[in-house]
């Protein structure tokens, strides 16, 4: 009886082997598949912030540039509808 474990070690070892290297390798597809996917979904969030920065600088950018023409030219109606407002001449 000495041998029987290793008789019982000989005789399971190879089904072990069988039914462990599938569930191995599916495991590993299964995880590389998921990382893929996460891979995907960051650089789509990525592109998504990326757009969204660039919307709030070309707001900002907007907002300067209507500052900066209220500033030269007095109001904000005035630069909005691109018209200045003259001064009557004076009579005397």
């Amino acid at each position: 009886m000495f041998f029987l474990p290793y008789l019982i070690g000989v005789i399971t070892a190879p089904l072990a082997g069988a039914i462990v290297k599938p569930l191995v390798r599916g495991t590993v597809k299964t995880t590389i598949g998921l990382a893929l996917q996460v891979k995907k979904l960051a650089a789509e969030a990525a592109e998504d912030v990326q757009d969204f920065a660039a919307e709030v600088s070309a707001d900002f950018a907007a907002a300067e540039a209507e500052t900066e023409t209220v500033s030269k030219t007095g109001t904000q109606s005035e630069a909005k509808s691109g018209t200045r407002s003259v001064a009557a001449p004076r009579t005397t």
